[in-house]
């Protein structure tokens, strides 16, 4: 088994296109953030939790926590492109990067996650949670779907499903072959953050607007591992008001 020492980062963003200040929303008396840190708090393999933000007022609520805060150019274009900027800061051999919208992200998960950089040999580039994903939310554009080779390693990420289902009329496509779902946490190996200004530009990102392959077009590995938790991700006022009332109900939690 490697030894290896992991830092979680959050990325945290104040401003948002589907809903402004989502990171800062109330859920039950706590920002969205503090939700995501305190579960961070719990990650028993991880060493240390650092927040990452474009936000002076993110930053001073964080420091209020006791947290460990770095602000951050507001014109990075991604979160992993905010954790780059304060690598230097970061002295861990992975670095996990966990979306600060989903306020019920589990420990297991981030552990297993990280478990598999500890027993993979060689390491991994990247490592990343897929789902099951057999309902008609295949075709919603906003959930991402990514298919694999027999090793478990990414082919492709797509907001459309993946693979094409020939000859089978659409609304047959979920029962008819596999699909998997792409929840957006990510390991790094850290030689892999390092790296990522040399990495060419990715015609692939830009028209799917999915960070991850930049890296998978530059010919990085992206392993996969199956999952059955699926995390709430907090985009929407919907998707707001579906935590709320998941906070209080304690077995209702996802």
């Amino acid at each position: 088994m490697n030894s290896l020492k992991t830092i979680i980062v959050i990325p945290a963003r104040l401003e948002s296109a589907r809903l402004p200040r989502k990171v800062l929303a109330d859920i039950a008396g706590k920002p969205m953030l503090w939700h995501v840190y305190q579960s961070c708090l719990q990650v028993t393999k991880a060493s240390e939790i650092h927040v990452a933000t474009d936000s002076e007022l993110i930053a001073e609520i964080v420091n209020y926590w006791g947290g460990t805060v770095w602000l951050t150019d507001p014109h990075c274009t991604s979160g992993t492109e905010r954790i780059v900027a304060i690598l230097d800061q970061l002295d861990g051999d992975i670095i996990v990067n966990v979306q600060a919208d989903q306020p019920f992200i589990q420990r297991e998960l981030l552990n297993q996650l990280i478990d598999i950089f500890e027993k993979s040999t060689p390491i991994p580039d990247i490592v990343t949670p897929i789902y099951p994903l057999n309902t008609e939310r295949i075709h919603d554009p906003n959930l991402v779907k990514v298919t694999c080779r027999h090793d478990n390693y990414a082919l492709y990420f797509s907001r459309q499903p993946i693979p094409y289902v020939r000859d089978i009329p659409t609304k047959q496509w979920a029962t008819s072959t596999a699909f998997w779902g792409h929840i957006g946490i990510y390991g790094y190996r850290r030689a892999v953050l390092e790296q990522y200004h040399l990495l060419p530009p990715s015609p692939l990102e830009a028209a799917e607007k999915l960070e991850q392959l930049r890296f998978l077009q530059a010919g990085k590995s992206i392993l996969t591992f199956v999952t059955n938790y699926i995390p709430l991700s907090v985009d929407t006022v919907a998707d707001l008001e579906q935590a709320r009332h998941l906070i209080t109900s304690p077995e209702n939690n996802p």
